[in-house]
């Protein structure tokens, strides 16, 4: 159970593919101070408080540390929220080909979306958590206790009470993250796992990477710490019902060195080894502050380092960090000034420890950069 599997990026250069191998001090980093994050990690599931992790660190597209500890360090994790932003460039690459325009209404593309102030409700308030849509629906615990389909949230998300008139709060909504989803499924007539796997995954050889369980096993994945209980059993992150919805605020399944691939390609103004994703412009504002009227700073599917819900990076990122966390003891950042990209992933809940593990790593890597 807390057996440590490492594997240190020198002489990973197969497994790594387009990402170059480099050595901490060759990139400015201590090699000791960044020890230390994989130190965390091993305590913890040495101890058996954490049943494995996997950790990816790079620097100017060259990664410095990957490791496994109880899992290989290639492993692929139930990513819970940080699925999110991947769902968000989806959409944004829907705004760059001209089908979508983030200022409609998302009443344009998804009728049901009607009565009260639902109306007033933009394409962009589902990626900046401004639409007044709930995280959860009411009625979630019975709909995943019956494995209801996902076009049953879809239709409970049309008709759900508002919390507030939209983008005058914030409130972090999965549900709106649904509906950003549901326009991609419309707009395009795929599927939107499908959509992703053509158009993200294919395109920067996220190879381990999927929307749902991608034809795997969930024995082929790394299962979640979860407490005892028949729903737990009937529903949970380790079911099967959950594992393949492909739920877009939190089924995706990934690697650290496909997720290092997807936060490098934001680093490099969208693009990653010769193939690009998305447009400098489009980053830009995916990664930018896009709440400053009402002083609640989010960007587009990615969360800020001044974001008031956040995604346990620690405390000694600079200001314009983005990334985002997942539930199930997840995190991605990637630094512009620092040029850092850190994906760390485990298997204990962050309500667990309140993602205190997540960004104490997070930290550890942070001041490993020392020029």
């Amino acid at each position: 159970m807390g057996r440590r599997i490492a594997l240190m990026v020198l002489g990973a250069m197969a497994v790594m593919g387009q990402l170059k191998r480099g050595t901490p001090e060759a990139l400015g980093m201590s090699g000791p101070r960044l020890a230390r994050a994989s130190a965390l990690l091993a305590e913890e599931v040495k101890s058996g408080r954490v049943r494995a992790a996997s950790i990816l660190v790079a620097r100017n597209g060259s990664i410095v540390l990957h490791e496994g500890f109880g899992a290989k360090p290639d492993a692929v994790y139930l990513l819970a929220s940080i699925s999110k932003p991947v769902n968000a460039v989806a959409l944004m690459l829907l705004v760059e080909r001209g089908l979508v325009s983030l200022n409609d209404p998302a009443a344009k593309y998804l009728p049901e979306l009607q009565g009260g102030e639902r109306g007033l409700i933009r394409v962009r308030d589902l990626l900046s958590h401004t639409s007044g849509l709930p995280d959860m629906l009411p009625q979630n615990t019975e709909l995943r206790r019956a494995h209801a389909p996902l076009s049953d949230f879809v239709k409970g998300t049309f008709t759900t009470p508002l919390l507030y008139k939209p983008r005058t709060d914030f409130s972090y909504q999965s549900m709106g993250t649904l509906l950003a989803g549901e326009i991609v499924e419309r707009v395009t007539g795929a599927r939107l796992r499908e959509f992703q796997k053509k158009e993200i995954f294919d395109v920067l050889g996220m190879k381990d990477s999927s929307l749902g369980l991608g034809g795997r096993q969930i024995e082929d994945t790394v299962l979640c710490q979860t407490g005892l209980g028949a729903d737990v059993e009937r529903f949970g992150p380790n079911t099967p019902y959950w594992r393949d919805m492909g739920h877009p605020w939190g089924g995706m399944h990934s690697t650290v060195t496909d997720l290092a691939i997807l936060m490098q390609t934001f680093l490099n103004g969208g693009q990653f080894a010769g193939k690009r994703l998305l447009s400098p412009a489009t980053v830009a504002r995916m990664t930018s502050d896009q709440n400053t009227a009402i002083g609640k700073a989010w960007g587009l599917g990615w969360g800020l380092a001044t974001s008031p819900v956040w995604v346990y990076c620690g405390d000694l990122v600079s200001p314009g960090t983005f990334g985002h966390s997942g539930a199930t003891g997840t995190v991605v950042w990637a630094d512009p000034v620092s040029q850092v990209v850190t994906v760390i992933l485990t298997t204990r809940a962050t309500s667990e420890d309140d993602g205190r593990l997540l960004r104490t790593v997070s930290n550890a890597v942070a001041a490993s950069v020392v020029k």
